[in-house]
């Protein structure tokens, strides 16, 4: 009885201590960020079984376009917005005019891409959906969605409110899974009432957490365009080409080989299913983003290489713990759970999870060079990335072997230069040790580097 009473609590405080690892607030996220990961399994294998190959195309590249596109412009504004308000709530100051200045940011790029779109919709619709219009009206309502709910989200993180983030994305998770599954129990066969899943589902999610995002918006100083701009501008372009890095399998195969929709189909699932560990790995981003602003704005260099080293530890456990399995019954399990034909080997899957593994260091590197205000260098490692995804898409061979491989080769060449220029920049440095003076005088880390 005695030796029993011991194990329990030793086990528990092995479970503590595993989860102290993780950045501040990360526990609060998981559960939402598993709901949503879930979703988008739930979702596709929904269209996967009521769709047939072609309308299933259709739903595959809007998915892609959306999650490459749609995040690369609006993520580093929930990125940008966590930075800055995190930074604010450090030395006591408001909110209100930063998010009100990144509203309008966010309108104008809507505003852009969504006219664009209007403008080319015939010649997006032939090339991307089989000629279905509705499927273009339905990207662009998906991504004003997805901008209100990356702004939403980069407020609350940088308020320290995860709890309202892990419920938005609970929020949105579940009403996809209810959405995508009421669709395939009712027979529906349209691609587009699947494509509204992803517009519907995190509006209803933003306006759920409404409340306590008004009770942060708080007065404070106000933030020049300058000074927005001089951050976002390189970090949008960091993001779109790391979203390219990542998504671009599929739209390369559809570029490819245009008549085989089935291999488009497939890859979607594929990578999807080899990017396990990153739905994971979301839950650490905001965090992540936030703990590694609060330890920069008072000069806690030992706490921010300490949080940076924990997190690529739990990072390549992540990859190898996800890529293991992915690569031995990815083949098999495309099969079963998307319905999809037998167009990919266990090769490719382990293309996929290796790129996945480096793509997520890449991407833990990238937020330490973004707080410490290098955001040109994050966006070099992506343009050095992107190259190397380029040239081993255009090798001869397979398509699926090439975009596969194309994939880990552009995420390997990312984390190589975000390796270089998280060394070069802060860590060969020696540590400086702080007095009061100092901190007195230069109450920022940032500011020395």
């Amino acid at each position: 009885m005695s030796d029993q009473g011991s194990k329990a609590p030793e086990r528990r405080s092995a479970l503590a201590k595993a989860l102290g690892a993780l950045p501040p607030g990360t526990q609060l996220v998981i559960g939402g960020t598993v709901l949503l990961g879930a979703a988008s399994y739930v979702h596709l294998m929904a269209a996967g079984y009521s769709l047939g190959k072609p309308q299933m195309a259709s739903v595959s590249l809007l998915w892609t376009i959306l999650m490459s596109v749609g995040l690369g412009l609006f993520f580093p504004i929930e990125q940008e917005l966590t930075r800055i308000v995190a930074a604010r709530v450090v030395g006591g100051q408001g909110a209100g005019p930063v998010v009100r200045r990144i509203l309008v940011v966010a309108a104008v790029v809507l505003a852009v891409l969504t006219v664009g779109m209007a403008v080319a919709a015939r010649p997006l619709a032939d090339t991307f959906f089989d000629g279905r219009r509705g499927m273009v009206a339905a990207l662009a309502a998906a991504f004003v969605a997805m901008a209100a709910g990356n702004v939403t989200r980069g407020v609350l993180a940088g308020l320290n409110r995860f709890g309202a983030y892990g419920t938005q994305l609970a929020v949105d998770g579940a009403l996809r899974i209810a959405l995508a599954v009421g669709c395939a129990l009712a027979d529906v066969r349209s691609p587009l009432a699947f494509a509204l899943v992803l517009t519907v589902a995190p509006l209803v999610a933003v306006v759920a957490t409404l409340k306590p995002l008004r009770a942060g918006l708080t007065a404070g100083p106000p933030i020049g365009w300058g000074a927005l701009g001089s951050g976002l501008a390189p970090l949008v372009a960091s993001t779109l080409l790391s979203q390219v890095v990542v998504n671009a399998a599929v739209v390369s195969t559809q570029l490819l080989a245009p008549h085989d929709a089935a291999l488009v189909a497939g890859l979607l699932n594929a990578v999807v299913l080899a990017r396990v560990p990153l739905f994971v790995f979301g839950s650490l981003q905001a965090s992540l983003l936030a703990g590694l602003a609060s330890a920069a704005a008072v000069g806690d260099r030992a706490g921010f290489s300490k949080l940076l080293a924990r997190t690529c530890g739990v990072v390549v456990v992540l990859g190898v713990a996800g890529g293991i399995p992915a690569t031995i019954l990815g083949p098999w399990l495309i099969q079963v759970l998307f319905k999809a034909d037998d167009v990919l080997g266990s090769l490719d899957f382990l293309w996929m999870s290796a790129g996945t593994l480096c793509y997520m260091l890449a991407m833990v590197l990238g937020q330490a060079l973004l707080v410490l205000h290098r955001h040109r260098l994050q966006l070099l490692g992506w343009a050095l990335g992107t190259v190397g995804l380029v040239v081993t898409t255009l090798v001869p061979g397979a398509v699926a072997t090439r975009v596969c491989l194309a994939y880990t080769m552009g995420s390997l060449a990312a984390c190589a230069c975000m390796v270089a220029a998280v060394w070069l920049t802060f860590l060969r440095r020696p540590p400086h040790v702080r007095s009061r003076a100092d901190e007195a005088a230069t109450p920022s880390m940032v500011d020395s580097l």
